[in-house]
């Protein structure tokens, strides 16, 4: 990963050039950042980020060769840990659930505003976490089918007050490691308290876990 200071570094994959081509040169005029490297083969995609460690992989959600969750799913398998971002056609609420469930720190669509596609994937690449605006509906839905919120305040109240600080700055869109230089613990134990607190809280993923806090203390507001 970058210095502090240095510019964010992402990694592309998708199988439009006119996408790679285009995103490449908004990120690196507009949005200050270093595309290190871009390809319409997601095979290449792991020997990619061990090779330059950048800050974010951006992946097409529907690729010939292979899918982008396929792949996410292969470049954790090989243990690599670089956090991935699904820009994508698809609006639809199963695609976001799968994206969830394996773990993308953002999830945009192709239609929203270049701007607004640059700005999210910056926020992305420094550890916030970023859903197109146009999806945000669907989301709240997720977190609500099949009884899953139940009563907030009771399964945060199952939370140790140590989960509850981690889920607080989780909600803020931090990453697990500003968390644990927040909190003055190891890499490892935020690593252990958020999968503590998706178990308990009955979610799969980070993004439906600061979904669900900022509901909860909305509603607590009430």
């Amino acid at each position: 990963m970058n210095e502090p200071g240095a510019r964010l570094k992402v990694v592309l994959a998708d199988d439009h050039s006119l996408c790679r081509n285009g995103l490449t040169e908004l990120l690196q005029q507009r949005g200050g950042m270093e595309v290190a490297a871009s390809t319409a083969d997601p095979t290449q995609v792991p020997d990619l980020l061990r090779e330059h460690e950048p800050d974010l992989v951006v992946l097409d959600l529907r690729m010939p060769a292979m899918d982008g969750l396929t792949l996410l799913r292969r470049i954790r398998a090989e243990g690599i840990e670089t956090p991935a971002l699904i820009l994508t056609m698809s609006d639809s609420q199963d695609d976001l659930a799968a994206a969830l469930r394996a773990g993308v720190r953002g999830y945009l669509l192709k239609d929203m505003e270049p701007e607004d596609i640059v700005v999210a994937i910056g926020h992305a690449a420094r550890g916030e976490i970023t859903v197109a605006p146009a999806m945000t509906a669907k989301l709240a839905q997720l977190l609500h089918n099949g009884g899953k919120i139940g009563d907030r305040r009771e399964l945060i109240a199952t939370l140790t007050a140590r989960e509850r600080e981690v889920l607080d700055h989780i909600a803020r869109g931090e990453s697990n490691k500003i968390i644990a230089r927040a909190l003055d613990i190891s890499h490892d134990t935020v690593k252990l308290h958020v999968r503590h607190i998706l178990g308990k809280l009955n979610l799969s993923s980070r993004v439906e876990a600061a979904v669900f806090a900022v509901e909860a203390r909305t509603s607590e507001a009430r």
